[in-house]
C-alpha cells in the first residue's frame, strides 16, 4: 500500500491512494460527518456532535475533538461539494480540510486529502503559526494514516484473486 506525496503548491499538504472501492462508496463515508471518526488516522476526532446526515455547500458541522490530551469542539463549513468529487470545509482557525475522488474503474477510486492553510493570513504567516503549532508534519503524519487505513479498508483479502 503506498501513499503518494502531491504537490499542491506552497501551505498544502497533499496525499493520495487508490482504494479499491466505487468512488460513490467512499464519496459517501465523507459526506456523512457522523462517518468522520471511521476515516480519522490521526486519533483526534472523537464524535460529531451535530451537523446534517449529509454535508452539502453551506452545511456546518460539530465534532468532538482531542489533541495533546485536551478535548475541544469545533464546528465547519462546507465551502466546496461537488458529489462523487470533492468535499471541502473550511475549520474556524481558517484551514481547509479538502477530499477529492477520482473514480479510475468501477471498483477503484484515487482518494486525495488535503490539509490547506494557504489562506492564513498575514498575520499568521509573520508569527508562523502552522509551524509553531507543528500543523503541518503532524496533518501530513495523519493524512498519511488516514490515507493507509482506507485502502487497508477495501484491500482484498491477502491471497485472494481477482478478476
Amino acid at each position: 500500500m503506498t501513499v503518494s506525496v502531491i504537490d499542491t503548491g506552497p501551505h498544502q499538504i497533499s496525499r493520495s491512494v487508490l482504494v479499491a472501492a466505487p468512488v460513490s462508496e467512499l464519496f459517501a463515508i465523507v459526506a456523512d460527518p457522523r462517518r468522520h471518526r471511521e476515516l480519522d488516522g490521526s486519533g483526534t476526532v472523537r464524535a460529531t456532535v451535530s451537523g446534517p446526515p449529509r454535508l452539502a455547500e453551506g452545511a456546518t458541522f460539530s465534532v468532538n475533538m482531542k489533541a495533546f490530551g485536551l478535548p475541544y469542539r469545533i464546528t465547519s463549513r462546507v465551502t466546496a461539494f461537488e458529489e462523487d468529487r470533492l468535499i471541502e470545509w473550511r475549520h474556524p482557525v481558517g484551514h481547509r480540510w479538502r477530499w477529492q475522488f477520482s473514480p479510475e474503474s468501477n471498483a477503484a477510486t484515487r482518494v486525495t486529502e488535503t490539509f490547506d492553510y494557504s489562506g492564513m493570513g498575514r498575520i499568521k504567516a509573520t508569527i508562523r503559526y502552522y509551524d509553531i503549532i507543528r500543523a503541518p508534519k503532524a496533518n501530513a503524519a495523519g493524512i498519511e494514516a488516514t490515507l493507509t487505513q482506507l485502502q487497508a479498508r477495501y484491500a482484498p483479502p491477502a491471497g485472494s484473486t481477482t478478476t
